[in-house]
Order: structure tokens, then sequence, then C-alpha cells
């Protein structure tokens, strides 16, 4: 089925209006997909990828880069709002709306390489100041190709800050979403910042560590640590750092990739580290050791060194977490979405994508949303892995427990290698 407006189209594979798993369907489900409606011209021009693709943390909408510097914001799930399909709503930078749907879009002038959404938490029994109540709620923020990052309010669509300091393109962000509500942006300047949002977008500091681009960035989620990943082919490279949010100052350097490094994501316990690389391998990280746990490759050695116009078959391109923990989802340039089983350190489901750029899945984890260099969105249903006790128990020691301090726990060596991802 197709539903066929002026700015974009959503087909539901399985030709029904329902996004809910069928009966009998398939455990990996490519699910829907969203069509940005343009010329053909336009799709043939550099500038039309979806470089980002992001839920909000309430999971109440979906973003993406449709190309061409739009960003699309859509109400999720989308079988409850396919009526907002019908009708096109276009905000410009002073975000008045010229309609009341749920569904925006953003006009952001420059081409968007970075999406992301933050939330504030609520400040129960405190009195906000105008500026803290002028960024309360939701932020959807994109980095632009001038070095720019615009943030907007969620849903609403209106302009928040403009913040000016970056020399190239702005290609990621990680939100600290505690006491001290702050964006962090990895630029293809080498840099990071770090900005603040309680004082409207002020600079606190510039991050120097990174030798070429920066190219991701990742927040625990307690917001402790920071890690930043970049461009470089030899060991002398910083191409994996990981960074105090307390200091801003480097706490080690994760060696093991042998090509540029250009996705990072923190488990949702904080407990493992995710990195994906142009060397063909997804390495997964204790982060508080920096011991590499376990290399996940994805082609030969041979099919390694298939390069066509410069790029090979092998590069990964992103890397996301699954919301309990135990799979990890890549995109590579062979044309594959693999999911991943971290117990047994191989896919589970591989499926055809072509040209796949970034993945990202939703809060409650039964979908996966992935974007490609031709601007389309596709979403794909995954069934959800039932965390044995064991796990469940574990993600909860670690999230307020570093491997440092469980290996000073007074218990079994063999609960302790389960406690810090030695076996699962």
């Amino acid at each position: 089925m197709k539903i066929q407006p002026d700015n974009c189209s959503l087909v539901l594979m399985d030709g029904s209006t329902d996004c809910s798993p069928q009966p009998g369907a398939a455990e990996s489900l490519l699910l829907a997909k969203l069509i940005p409606s343009r010329s053909r011209e336009l799709d043939c021009k550099s500038g039309c990828e979806t470089w980002g693709v992001a839920f909000s943390p309430d999971g109440l909408y979906f973003a993406w880069s449709q190309g061409h510097h739009i960003v699309k914001l859509v109400p999720w799930p989308l079988e409850g709002h396919l009526i907002s399909y019908t009708s096109t709503h276009l905000f410009k930078a002073d975000g008045r709306a010229k309609g009341q749907c749920g569904e925006r879009i953003i006009d952001c002038g420059q081409t968007v390489w970075g999406l992301s959404f933050g939330t504030r938490p609520s400040q129960n029994g405190i009195q906000s100041s105008e500026n803290q109540h002028k960024c309360s709620g939701t932020i959807l923020a994109t980095g632009l190709t001038n070095g720019e990052i615009k943030l907007w309010k969620v849903p609403t669509a209106h302009l928040l800050f403009n913040l000016k300091g970056h020399q190239s393109v702005v290609r990621c962000f990680a939100f600290i979403s505690n006491e001290n509500f702050m964006l962090i942006s990895a630029s293809r300047d080498t840099t990071m910042r770090v900005w603040d949002l309680k004082q409207d977008g002020k600079l606190l500091h510039t991050l120097n560590g990174h030798n070429q681009w920066v190219y991701s960035c990742a927040v625990t989620p307690d917001s402790s640590m920071l890690c930043s990943v970049g461009g470089g082919k030899t060991v002398s490279f910083q191409k994996v750092l990981l960074w105090s949010t307390v200091s801003y100052k480097v706490i080690r350097k994760l060696e093991g990739h042998g090509g540029d490094v250009v996705s990072c994501e923190f488990s949702p316990s904080g407990a493992l580290l995710a990195t994906a690389s142009y060397d063909t391998h997804v390495i997964v990280w204790d982060p508080y050791t920096g011991e590499s746990l376990m290399k996940l490759r994805h082609c030969t050695p041979f099919a390694a060194l298939d390069v066509n116009d410069g790029f090979s078959t092998g590069f990964v391109r992103a890397v996301s977490f699954s919301q309990e923990g135990l799979n990890v989802t890549s995109v590579a340039d062979d044309g594959l979405l693999r999911i991943w089983c971290l117990d047994l350190q191989r896919p589970i489901y591989v499926a055809p994508l072509t040209n796949g750029l970034c993945c990202t899945f939703s809060p409650h984890g039964s979908v996966l949303a992935t974007g490609t260099r031709d601007g389309h969105v596709k979403f794909w249903t995954i069934s959800r892995v039932l965390p044995t006790l064991q796990h469940v128990c574990r993600n909860a020691l670690r999230r307020v427990m570093t491997t440092h301090q469980v290996m000073l726990l007074p218990i079994p060596k063999k609960i302790k290698e389960f406690l810090v991802y030695k076996t699962f």
C-alpha cells in the first residue's frame, strides 16, 4: 500500500495499514518504508542521503534527514498517524506553522549530517528560569554542512538556538541530560564542542584529541563517560577516545581498529561499547578497562580488498545496541543489515539493505530504523529477546557499578566473569 502525499510516501511492505507484526511473520521483517517525493533530478544529485535517523527518548516522534537540507519529524508509531501523510506543512527557521497536523517538515538551509533527540529531565519542585524553560522538554539537534548546529523544539519545530563555532561538517551529537543539560557535537574539523543548553547554548569546552575527522560520539546512560571516534589508518592516529564528562580529559585510548572508526554506541547499561570501522569490523569493548571483548567481522580478508570507486564492500557504516543489550545491529557497504547475537558472536538475522548509512532502535526495541544513501528510511520489526533473569540482574548491577568495582566484590570468579561480560 502507498500513501502518496506531497513530501513523502509510506509503504507498508505487507500491504496492510497495520505496522504490528502479523501472526506467522518472519522474526526479522521489513515493515515499512518512507520515501521522499521529489524529482528524479534531485535523487541523482549529491545531498539526497539520509545521514541520520532518530527516535525521541519518549518514543513519541521519529525524525530523519531526507536530504537536500530537509528534516522530517513525524509522530510515532506510524500506524496511529497515517492521516498525517495526506498533507504538507512547511516550517522555516522562524518555526511558524501552516497547519496543525502532527508531522513537521523542517528546512535547515544546509545539508543535514547529524541528527539527535535530547530531553531535559523534569525538575520537580524546582522553579525554572526563563532560559531553562526555553530548553525544557524534547529537543531535536541538527548538524549542518557549514558547521552550524540548529536546535528545534519538539513537536512545534520552533528554532531555539543556532550554535556557531565548528569550522566544518557537524556529524554527530550526544546529550548530557542530568542536572547539567548539555550538548556535545562532533565535527569534521577534528574537534568536539560542549554547549550549555541552560545558558542559551553557551560554548563551554572545545575538545581536541583527534588527528582527523570526528565521525561519531556517544555518552553513557549515566552521563559519566563520553566516547568519540574518528579517522586514521595507522596506530598513531587517535581513533577511539574515552573522555570524562567531569574534567573533559581523555581517560583512555582504545586500540584495535585498522581503519577509520565511524560509529559508536554504549549498551543500555553502559557496561559495553560498540564501535564500527571501515576495517570491516565491529569491536565490542569494556569501556572501563579498554579491553576488546569481541570482534565481529563483516567479510573475509579477501573480500575486504574488493574496492570500487574508493569504497570497500566491507566498510561498516553504523552500529546500534538493542534495548536489552544482547544484540547489536550493523550496516555495511556489502548491502546487508546484520543483527548479531553477542552470546554467539555471529549474526542471527541478515537482510538485504542497499546503500545503508545509519541505524537505530526504537525506545521499546521492537522496531529498527535504517537510513540509506537515496534518502529513504526502512523500518524493520525485530522479535524481542526475552532476557534471562541472570542478564536482568547483570544489567541492573552494571548500571551502577564499574568493571573495577565488580572485580572487588567477594563473589565467585565465574559470577565475576559473567558480570564483566567475559562469559554470557
